[in-house]
């Protein structure tokens, strides 16, 4: 008779099987669906309080970018009033979302141990079947038609708001990191799923999968709060340093290293060899 598993299933019968990838926790497990699927759903452990005060800072946030962004109107004349960009600079509850350890452990794994937060931008798919900007299929690292042994890039995104098939769940390829060109239309339709999650639960794709917006037909907007780890030949989409300063976090050098300090471009040859002195000079002090 079969006995449960560890990690709480039942062994599936087999035969012919000399080799299986090992049973593991949830980020095993995950990270077992994003090289198959290239997609994951992921439970981040927020409790119902934090949620509320996330929900909050969300909203807060988007008052703030709409005013420094020059007003609600300006934004939509340039289609910006559903995505509020780099979000932890307003906000430091949004930096410690980028850092869930979970996600970093399953960008590393997948990524490399050096990664870099490309963005951060909050998310809104708004109610009553509106136009929205993130409603067509695309990759996260998008013109580029290629596959490679393992990913450059992955999305995490962050759902504020339950992802139902009524509100627009994000509509996922199976698998389609794998493929160089963009499936037929009628594959598309015949395979395509709806990535349907709690709130306080990550969307996670390889950023090469396939993925699109829906349209949300409740009366609500959804909220979300997307995450790019890149490799860091990767350019940010917003240069993060720059927004948030020199000194930000000087004292944390894995929260610079995340947000992608020491990567500028040397502007001249000299500047390059400085960057190299620094280098060398700090390599020798901690031996």
């Amino acid at each position: 008779m079969a006995t449960q598993s560890s990690a709480g299933f039942v062994p599936v019968e087999r035969y012919g099987v000399r080799e299986q990838t090992p049973s593991g926790g949830p980020v095993e497990r995950a990270i077992e669906s994003l090289r198959t699927f290239g997609y994951a759903i992921y439970d981040a452990g927020f409790s119902p309080s934090d949620m509320t005060a996330l929900r909050e800072r969300f909203d807060a946030v988007r008052e703030m970018i709409y005013q420094q962004g020059g007003g609600r109107d300006r934004l939509t004349r340039i289609d910006e009033q559903h995505t509020l960009r780099a979000m932890l600079a307003h906000d430091a509850s949004f930096l410690e979302l980028a850092r869930h350890p979970d996600i970093l452990a399953i960008a590393r794994q997948l990524v490399g141990d050096y990664i870099v937060l490309n963005q951060q931008n909050g998310v809104i798919n708004p109610g009553n079947g509106r136009e929205y900007n993130q409603g067509k299929w695309h990759r996260d690292l998008p013109y580029q038609h290629f596959v490679s042994s393992r990913p450059l890039a992955i999305n995490a995104l962050f759902c504020v708001d339950e992802f139902t098939h009524d509100n627009g769940a994000t509509l996922v390829a199976p698998a389609s990191h794998k493929m160089e060109a963009f499936p037929s239309d009628e594959f598309l339709q015949q395979t395509a799923l709806q990535a349907v999650a709690p709130a306080g639960h990550f969307i996670i794709l390889d950023a090469m999968t396939f993925h699109s917006g829906a349209v949300n037909r409740s009366p609500r907007d959804r909220r979300a709060v997307n995450h790019v780890y890149t490799i860091p030949m990767i350019r940010q989409q917003i240069d993060l340093p720059a927004v948030l300063g020199a000194d930000y976090r000087k004292d944390d050098s894995a929260v610079r290293s995340l947000l992608g300090y020491g990567l500028e471009v040397p502007r001249s040859v000299e500047e390059y060899y400085l960057s190299r002195e620094q280098r060398v000079q700090g390599s020798r002090a901690a031996m």
